[in-house]
């Protein structure tokens, strides 16, 4: 038998096992880096804290179920960025993200920051999908520069729903939900934070109701510097206003004063029913407010515990955040890495960030976890019209969907109970 030829590679390879030394690292399998902006610090702490974990809960069961098969099971990577609650801090952290090899973007919740992180998409040529933010604008005016051609390319897209369609929705729920009840409140006030997003909410509410008609008036309108220091002057006025409902549009800060001045100055009305906005469901809200929130509805995206995939996902949140609620904004988080693995899948190529918003472009999704009026579709404005809101409402301290009816898991109770 010929013995084999003893080369020096093999010779090396030999004495260095028998050494006990290691061998050489191979290179680390090619990944797709995703930058994943939100405010995981400051005043929007817990809500941003709930969307980077479902981002990442969600690229862990892409990734544990093949990663992106189409393109030979590659595996998603996320860059975190944290905007600190700082609107000017989404172009720091989108730029910062991008420099460390982020091929899309996703974020970041509020519009301020979104905003800011847009011209770095347009700028550097980077996809980017907005997980939540609802400030028409933020599409908007990037589809008309591009219609216009002022730029070439649109690569913000939006799965959320815009202010003027949450506005819209709220008008119809208010409605809907005061005929149920068989109730006629005829005088509403409107509160809301004076921020980009809450500007927008209370144009889209007012502009809604003032195109429907319905049978109750919008008696006043009272923003607030957010964040506020004292709510009491705000709330005086909402008090002197004689109102039925309270219709507020906040911020988890502002929330946690409002309600309770609400309490301390003993408005009589029917209820407090938020057009929405965040700070009226999250987990350290009610720990804070109690029963301050007991009987608050406001309109919110939400998850669709009638499918039990949601009710799977909703556990894992659950343990991995120390028992928080899978809600609004780990939800759509989740949804919207899902969407981003989808439209991966169908790029004819990776390295060109045009074919991947070829592939945003012609996004027909049906696997979200969330409410939606149909598959997750872009317009021609980037925004998906299938996100809607639904009226979620705080019973025996939990934040529980109560309509519209199809989405409902709980009967609502309307007028709240006096005490």
């Amino acid at each position: 038998m010929t013995k084999p030829r003893l080369t020096r590679r093999t010779f090396l390879a030999t004495t260095a096992a028998a050494a006990g030394f290691p061998r050489p690292l191979r290179a680390q399998p090619k990944t797709f880096k995703i930058g994943v902006v939100h405010p995981v610090t400051g005043p929007l702490a817990e809500p941003g804290q709930a969307c980077r974990l479902g981002a990442q809960m969600a690229a862990d069961a892409i990734n544990a179920a093949g990663g992106i098969k189409s393109k030979g099971g590659l595996k998603l990577e996320l860059i975190v960025g944290d905007t600190q609650t700082k609107p000017e801090n989404g172009r720091v952290e989108a730029e910062r993200v991008v420099n460390q090899g982020a091929q899309m973007l996703m974020g970041s919740f509020d519009s301020g920051s979104t905003s800011a992180m847009v011209s770095v998409a347009q700028q550097k040529r980077v996809p980017f999908l907005i997980d939540i933010a609802a400030a028409d604008p933020i599409t908007a005016n990037v589809a008309k520069s591009v219609k216009d051609g002022e730029q070439k390319v649109q690569y913000v897209y939006r799965n959320f729903p815009t202010g003027s369609s949450f506005g819209r929705k709220a008008v119809q729920y208010f409605t809907d939900i005061f005929k149920e009840a068989n109730v006629s409140p005829k005088r509403v006030v409107l509160m809301y934070c004076n921020d980009l997003f809450g500007q927008n909410q209370a144009r889209g509410f007012q502009a809604a109701h003032k195109a429907a008609n319905p049978s109750w008036e919008i008696v006043e309108v009272i923003p607030w510097p957010e964040p506020p220091s004292d709510l009491s002057t705000e709330v005086s006025r909402a008090k002197a206003a004689k109102p039925d409902v309270i219709a507020p549009i906040t911020r988890p800060a502002s929330a946690l004063l409002l309600l309770p001045e609400i309490v301390k100055q003993r408005i009589e009305m029917l209820g407090i029913v938020g057009p929405g906005g965040p700070g009226l469901y999250e987990a350290g809200q009610l720990a804070q407010l109690k029963q301050n929130l007991e009987y608050v509805m406001t309109s919110v995206p939400w998850p669709n515990f009638k499918n039990p995939k949601t009710g799977a996902a909703a556990e894992e949140f659950r343990k991995r955040s120390s028992g928080k609620t899978f809600d609004t904004n780990s939800g759509y988080s989740y949804d919207g890495m899902f969407v981003i693995a989808d439209i991966l899948e169908r790029a004819s190529s990776l390295d060109d960030p045009d074919t991947i918003v070829d592939a945003m472009k012609k996004t027909n999704y049906s696997g979200g976890l969330m409410n939606y009026g149909g598959p997750i579709v872009f317009n021609e404005v980037g925004d998906n019209a299938n996100a809607i809101p639904t009226m979620i409402q705080i019973l025996s301290q939990k934040p529980v969907a109560v309509w519209p009816r199809e989405a409902a898991v709980q009967k609502f109770i309307f007028p709240r109970p006096k005490a």
